[in-house]
């Protein structure tokens, strides 16, 4: 039996994982937002949550088309590839990033692509999703 996961593990920060151009940005996110999908993620900013990335990371990009592009922009995002866009690689390796996507809600640290309706529980947001 073969099984995937949605979650993308590198071995560590400092090792390429593919070979890209400096300040890559990624797939561009092509989805549309639905109004609960730009709330739960004002909700999220509200209250700090941070999402833990990589540009070429595809359960990311997956993760960002589940928002679309609006709530997205909404998000606080956090590059870790120093070759990313406005990479934030020292802050990755000081929370201990292992995989991406990574949620931090609330001081916790939750991987993989998540639901709207899993980030809107872990975060007690209380609107229509």
């Amino acid at each position: 039996m073969t099984s995937f996961s949605a979650l993308t593990f590198v071995p560590t920060l400092t090792a390429p994982a593919i070979a890209q151009t400096t300040g890559e940005k990624g797939e561009p996110v092509t989805t549309r937002s639905t109004p609960q999908a730009l709330a739960l993620a004002k909700h999220l900013r509200k209250i700090g949550a941070k999402v833990y990335t990589a540009y070429w990371c595809p359960h990311c990009h997956s993760q960002k088309e589940r928002f679309g592009l609006e709530a997205t922009n909404q998000l606080d995002i956090i590059e870790c590839d120093r070759r990313g866009f406005k990479p934030q690689r020292q802050l990755c390796i000081a929370k201990k990033i292992r995989g991406f996507p990574t949620w931090e809600i609330n001081g916790r640290f939750y991987e993989g692509d998540r639901t709207l309706e899993n980030l809107a529980n872990l975060s007690r947001y209380r609107g229509d999703i």
